[in-house]
């Protein structure tokens, strides 16, 4: 189970690691915590004459694309190979400061119980063996809903596994290991280079390497070799927010992609660890109930699919 703010995010953060494991018969299950109503439009394209947004503006505009959204989602969630796609049912709370952080639907003010129980409910329902969420260190990009889900992560996964807590919201099942997606200054570096290498310029400005350098705490490493083009093509889905023109997503080709940095990276949360002593291939390492067939299909040691 992989745990995100709005929709697109799946697109960027992991997608190559989950279309791996799908292809290996792992369930895959997305929760997408807002609908992604505060997202403006990002190719140009959809706005010039014969587009679907041609002609649009303000209002008229920003509902278009929240009603385009949802489709854009499915297309994207189909293309890296997730089984089921939730919807928390909150609405995108906007970056710091902005109107939308009043609204009373936003996932960033909503009440701490009701945001728990209804990610306890799912976890409960789909009883993942690995959930992966967002880190607990985001000075990079602190979006007020990218901070709530790692906030509600965490606690939820506690709570899943209380019988005492919301009963109700199904038996307690416990999530065995616990991610937090990277970027690493590992693969920004190479992605960097590559893109001078090849255009002369790059658009990893001054402002990326001023965040905060993190792979120290990198624990794991999944080579997604073959599924990248899962990521172009979920990127591409959602047509509203990417443009298919940014070198910033497009300036490398999937074959370019894969001989520069063929790798996602991870942060091992739970169970802790000093780091220092973790180097892995697999979220599933030390789940001993966990196998790996001959052709690399996954099934716990009863039979049933891992997750």
């Amino acid at each position: 189970m992989t745990v995100h703010a709005h929709p697109d995010d799946e697109a960027s953060k992991g997608p190559g690691t989950i279309a791996l494991y799908s292809s290996r018969g792992v369930s895959t299950v997305l929760v997408c915590c807002t609908g992604g109503e505060e997202g403006d439009l990002q190719n140009p394209a959809l706005a010039e004459p014969g587009g679907p947004l041609h002609g649009l503006e303000g209002v008229a505009l920003s509902q278009a694309i929240a009603d385009m959204r949802p489709a854009e989602l499915a297309a994207s969630a189909q293309a890296i190979g997730f089984d089921h796609v939730v919807m928390l049912g909150y609405r995108d709370s906007g970056m710091a400061g902005c109107d939308a952080n009043e609204h009373p639907d936003c996932f960033a003010t909503a009440p701490h119980d009701d945001a728990c129980r209804r990610l306890v409910t799912e976890i409960r329902r789909h009883r993942p063996d690995v959930l992966l969420t967002y880190p607990d260190d985001q000075r990079g990009y602190p979006h007020p809903d990218h901070l709530r889900v790692h906030e509600i992560s965490m606690a939820a996964v506690d709570y899943a596994a209380d019988p005492a807590w919301h009963p109700d919201a199904g038996p307690a099942h416990e999530v065995r290991k616990v991610y937090y997606s990277a970027w690493s200054r590992r693969r920004l570096l190479a992605l960097h280079d590559a893109l001078l290498a090849k255009w002369g310029e790059s658009p990893f400005d001054e402002r990326w390497w001023e965040r905060p350098d993190t792979d120290y705490r990198i624990t794991t490493r999944i080579d997604v070799a073959d599924h990248v083009a899962a990521r172009s093509a979920a990127l591409r889905a959602h047509a509203t927010q990417i443009d298919p023109a940014s070198p910033f997503w497009f300036g490398l080709d999937d074959g370019e992609l894969r001989a520069v940095y063929p790798f996602e990276d991870w942060i091992l949360a739970r169970p802790s660890t000093d780091n220092d002593a973790v180097e892995e291939d697999d979220l599933f390492s030390g789940l001993d109930d966990v196998r790996c067939d001959a052709d690399g299909q996954y099934f716990r040691a009863a039979g049933a699919p891992a997750s």
